[in-house]
């Protein structure tokens, strides 16, 4: 081994060692490139080690030897060692396949490790890589926030992302690092492998500079992405009441264009850990540009952007089915973001309490297209959705609005109108029932 490979592979290990304010966990997959990693900050940074982290994503005897082998060599290093085990092999969605199953997993566990131990994750992510990941970022059509790739700035420290693939095959050999073959790294089932097997060689034929040229755009993206970054933190003054909540008034988003909108919404939505893909970008816009008092719309993964009392409210959509409950007949029962409690006495004239008679089960559940609520004081049957929408029960708060019904017929919407049936009178044996909403 080169001395100079020596040299290189260690520096970053120092580098990101002195640039990190908390110990670091170190993600170790068992393959090249983090066998590398672990040798090289075991080798010159070793108290800074909080944990080695490794997951074994259940696809068989390989992955079972690599974790293993993690394990083994973490331990001969005098190194804490934490494993993860992924048993279900079914992705929630087609969106992504086993791939984005397997990456949402890993980083799921690598997270829950990091906030245990106050640790910042560490990955082995080489120069490879990142061409790779611009690449297969143009193909499907990213702007310039996607193509920062890997460089983009990030919680995740990746040091040896300047570094060749064959360097560290070169640092591993004259080590004596010992890895795991991943088979699955030759199946062209996945777009990655068929990028580094039979794309990338054939444009270098054609182009000999073009991973260097790969590499400039995703330098390039990322100072631009940094520089997006700081003009929303300096100049939109938005509000996280929570980390999967975001909330900025739509006047500070007025009078901006269509690029502009797209470019801020796809910062903005980066703040709670959503990632918008082009579509999703493109509704957050088009939404944004319509300046809508009330309304929401849906955006993948079970996120919402939601217009209410002058603000846009980006946050992950409630469940809009909790479940049928019937109410107790004394005590309380908890559903969804409400709690039913049995009173002693009549409660107000407000939507939030009401009295039924107590003859036949009471039930709450979530209201659906359709829904009437039962004759109401001068009114007729009339559509729950209209209820709701008279109350200002919009969005994401709509979706999962309780009715409560009793014999098949709705009679009472929680915090919005009670019908007559729900209505105390003398002479009838009653049930009051007050309601509240949990913060949300």
């Amino acid at each position: 081994m080169r001395s100079s490979v020596r040299h290189e592979v260690l520096e970053c290990a120092r580098r990101a060692a002195r640039d990190s304010d908390r110990p670091l966990l170190l993600a170790v997959s068992g393959g090249l490139d983090s066998m590398v990693l672990l040798d090289a900050f075991a080798e010159v940074v070793p108290s800074r080690i909080a944990a080695v982290a490794t997951f074994d994503h259940g696809t068989g005897a390989h992955a079972t030897r690599a974790a293993r082998l993690v394990v083994r060599e973490a331990r001969r290093r005098g190194l804490s060692v934490v494993t993860g085990r992924l048993s279900e092999q079914r992705p929630a969605s087609n969106r992504g396949g086993l791939e984005a199953m397997w990456r949402a997993a890993r980083h799921g566990f690598l997270a829950d490790v990091a906030r245990a131990r106050g640790a910042k994750v560490v990955t082995a992510h080489t120069r490879d890589d990142q061409i790779e990941t611009v690449l297969m970022r143009e193909l499907r059509g990213s702007g310039a926030r996607g193509l920062a790739g890997q460089a983009a700035a990030s919680m995740i420290a990746r040091p040896l992302l300047t570094v060749r693939r064959s360097t560290l095959e070169e640092y591993a050999r004259g080590r004596g690092v010992s890895w795991e073959e991943d088979p699955s790294n030759a199946s062209r089932a996945f777009l990655r492998n068929r990028v580094r097997h039979d794309l990338l060689p054939a444009l270098r034929r054609v182009d000999p500079s073009i991973d260097d040229t790969l590499w400039e755009i995703g330098i390039r993206a990322a100072q631009w992405r940094a520089e997006v970054e700081a003009l929303v933190d300096a100049r939109l003054p938005f509000r996280q009441p929570d980390r999967a909540t975001l909330v900025i008034a739509q006047a500070e988003l007025a009078g901006l264009g269509a690029s502009s909108s797209s470019v801020l919404w796809a910062a903005l939505a980066g703040r709670v850990g959503l990632a918008l893909d082009r579509r999703g970008t493109q509704r957050c816009t088009t939404f944004t540009l319509k300046q809508r008092h009330r309304g929401a719309i849906p955006l993948s993964g079970g996120w919402m952007l939601e217009a209410r009392a002058g603000d846009l409210v980006l946050r992950r959509a409630r469940a809009t089915e909790t479940g049928v409950s019937e109410l107790p007949a004394d005590g309380a029962l908890t559903w969804g973001d409400f709690r039913f409690t049995v009173a002693e006495k009549p409660g107000g004239t407000d939507g939030w309490t009401a009295a039924i008679a107590g003859t036949a089960p009471i039930v709450v559940r979530s209201w659906r297209a359709g829904d009437r609520l039962a004759p109401s004081g001068t009114h007729g049957p009339r559509r729950v959705k209209r209820y709701l929408t008279e109350a200002g029960v919009v969005g994401s708060d709509r979706a999962g609005w309780p009715v409560v019904e009793q014999g098949g017929e709705i009679v009472w919407i929680p915090g919005v109108r009670r019908s007559d049936a729900a209505t105390a009178r003398s002479g009838r044996p009653l049930r009051h029932y007050l309601c509240e909403r949990a913060d949300g």
